[in-house]
Order: C-alpha cells, then structure tokens, then sequence
C-alpha cells in the first residue's frame, strides 16, 4: 500500500521514514498548511492508497498570539485533506492531541468524552478533529500526548540539555499524562492506515499514548536516571510555573479502543527512553 504522508521533519515523520513501507513525504516545499487548497490539490493528484497527516502547528504558546494561523494549518488545511480524502475513497489518519479535553479530574479520556480545549492551541486541534469527522469519509483521529524521540525539540532533549549546566532543577509534578514515543505513534499510525483500508468500518477517534502515566517530574527523573546524569528533580505545581497557554493537569488517556480494534498496546516510554537515549 503506498501513502502520502503529510510532513517531513517532524518527529512522527522522521519516524515514519525509517519504517518499512511504500510512503511518499509532502514536506512544505510541495505541502503548504497554511495554503489548505494546495494540499487538497495534492491528495487529488496523488496515486496513493491512504494519507496521514503528521504535520501540525505545534508552538502552543505561541498559538496564543497566531490562533488564525494555528486555526488555518491545525483546522482548515486538515478539513481539506479529510474532504479530498474522502472524495477520492481513501482512508486519512490525521494526530491530533489531548489538548482537546478540559484536563481535570483524575480518570483517563476516553475518545467518547465531551471535549473543552483550555487553549488556542486546542481550540485549533478540535477544529481540524471536527472538519474530518464532517468530510464523511474513512478516517481516524489518533489523539496523543508528550511526544518525544531523537529527533526535533522534545522533552527529552531539554532535559539532557539543561543537565550539562544545572545539578538540580524544578519540574512541574501535577500535570499528569502518558509520555509518547514518535517511533510508536508512526507504527500506530501506519497500521490504522492499512486496517482502515481493509476495514472502513473502524474508522473513528482513537487515542495512542506512552504507559505508565506519569508527571513531567517523573519523565525528567526516569530520563535523568538512565542517562546517568545527576539532576536533583524537585516537583513544583502548575500555578508556580505561568505559561501563555494554559495546560492540562490531567493528560491521561483511555487507549483501550486502540487496542481492541487495531490490536495496538501502549508502549512502555521508559524503553522508549533508552532507545532514544542511545541512539542519542
């Protein structure tokens, strides 16, 4: 099965290079998001048998001050993906994020949850969610969380980067979530790609992320630890570290739907770590 893919040098799409599999990559040279038409106009000219979108606006904070800009590639540019999709007859996998969940509360969201983004950032996810769900086609949204790998700007790397010049740090630890790894989330993906095209019948909202869930003080101990580096890690709330946009304290997600209909688990993000680690 061959597939268009949307995005070049993101984490997801790097990670998707490395899979085996007949992809072609629209990096912004030939897919312009904020130009939504053009990217409609590649999926009717293309040849392939799915897409999947793993390109995205994903400044959140900046998102803030360029929510027009985060609405058009996050919303639009997605909507007319979906729709062309949807025309043509084939399935598209687009990431979104927990970011459309209000964050409180304790119990893992479930694909079924009301949704109440908390930011601009959100606000323009759920838009590019609900324009594919109104294309009609065979679709999934596979919602994700705390993304990282060797590649990009992640967590990971600002930890390891922080630690050559600081011996301790303060890490937010009530924002609780499942810590992703890229390379998982591009399997995940290519697999829904090929069940979908077997069966449509799956399409839907999914959701994907790392386990056990954990706070971002966890992530930067666990990450600390297995880098062997000597970080002193104390846990800090939210409200004592402002951010322009606002977060989610609770990230978790339900991915138990995942699993009973593509056979996906969660992965292990401490393994995940070490592989980073090392290929690092």
């Amino acid at each position: 099965m061959k597939v268009l893919i949307f995005g070049k040098t993101g984490q997801v799409a790097q990670e998707l290079a490395r899979l085996d599999g007949q992809f072609e990559f629209a990096g912004r040279d030939i897919a312009d998001l904020s130009n939504p038409d053009q990217c409609a106009g590649l999926i009717r000219s293309t040849d392939a048998d799915a897409v999947i979108n793993a390109a995205a606006y994903t400044a959140v904070d900046k998102a803030e001050d360029e929510e027009s800009l985060a609405n058009i590639i996050n919303g639009d540019a997605v909507g007319s993906m979906a729709n062309a999709s949807a025309k043509k007859g084939i399935p598209f996998v687009h990431i979104s994020t927990d970011y459309v969940f209000e964050g409180t509360g304790t119990k893992p969201w479930s694909p079924l949850d009301p949704v109440a983004p908390q930011n601009a950032y959100g606000r323009s996810k759920l838009l590019g969610e609900e324009q594919t769900q109104a294309a009609a086609g065979t679709y999934a949204i596979l919602r994700t969380s705390w993304v990282f790998s060797a590649f990009g700007n992640n967590f990971v790397k600002t930890m390891l980067r922080l630690a050559d010049t600081r011996d301790a740090l303060t890490i937010v630890g009530d924002q609780i979530g499942g810590p992703t790894p890229a390379a998982g989330i591009a399997r995940a993906c290519a697999t829904i790609a090929q069940s979908l095209a077997d069966q449509p019948e799956a399409a839907g909202i999914y959701h994907y992320s790392g386990a056990p869930d954990a706070s971002w003080a966890d992530f930067a101990r666990n990450i600390f630890q297995q880098a062997g580096r000597s970080v002193d890690v104390t846990d800090i709330a939210t409200a004592d570290y402002p951010t322009p946009a606002k977060r989610p304290l609770n990230s978790r997600l339900d991915c138990s739907a995942t699993k009973r209909a593509f056979g996906i688990e969660r992965p292990d993000w401490r393994a995940a770590v070490a592989d980073v680690l090392k290929e690092l």
